[in-house]
């Protein structure tokens, strides 16, 4: 039986979908995306006796990052996760698209990662996958053992995340989903960063990027 209990919450002007990720055994938490109110945020992990372990964000754009700046006055020591080339976007309010939206808004990470690498937390084994085409830095993180994985704006259900903003492509998105994402195992479950959840195999049949 997984030990991770997967919850979400729709934040933000855009609907994202903030994710906790939480280890059962230890109440251990990575939070995924944090789009906005960190107030609220806090509240529910306050509420849960969450213990955070680390933030990891699956692309720099300004729904995705909004509360992150006011968590992490709040969790000095819980570290931010991100592509390492999500670094501009991420620190320029033209592109991450707040200043379009709200009010000029940029952050960082604390760890960058890179294509390929295994991060151990809060009990858990993630895969960094690299899936370029939403934004040039857009990642996703594969939990093998317990068949999830969390697919940002990349792969959405029968669908998958505009590339049209900088730093966009839509070739590149195409690749990233069939070379990087639908090779994994059907019965992987995919929680995206809008509208709901979706298997690796219903994708195979159903998305149009498949071609």
């Amino acid at each position: 039986m997984s030990k991770m209990e997967i919850s979400y919450r729709v934040l933000g002007i855009i609907g994202t979908n903030v994710y906790f990720l939480v280890n059962t055994e230890t109440s251990e938490l990575l939070l995924v995306d944090p789009a906005d109110n960190a107030e609220y945020i806090l509240e529910q992990c306050r509420l849960r006796n969450y213990i955070p372990r680390a933030i990891l964000l699956t692309h720099g754009h300004f729904d995705h990052i909004f509360a992150v700046n006011d968590l992490k006055k709040e969790w000095p020591d819980v570290p931010v996760y991100a592509y390492i080339g999500e670094r501009e976007l991420m620190s320029d309010p033209l592109m991450n698209r707040s200043k379009a939206w709200s009010e000029p808004y940029t952050t960082t990470a604390d760890i960058w990662v890179e294509d390929g690498q295994i991060l151990e937390l809060a009990g858990f084994t993630i895969k960094v996958i690299h899936t370029p085409g939403h934004t040039s830095g857009s990642c996703c993180y594969y939990f093998e053992e317990e068949k999830v994985l969390i697919s940002g704006d990349t792969l959405f259900n029968e669908s998958y995340g505009r590339t049209d903003l900088q730093t966009g492509s839509q070739s590149a998105i195409f690749r990233s989903i069939q070379e990087k994402l639908l090779v994994l195992p059907d019965d992987v479950k995919v929680f995206p960063g809008h509208m709901g959840a979706t298997t690796i195999g219903h994708e195979k049949k159903y998305n149009p990027a498949v071609f």
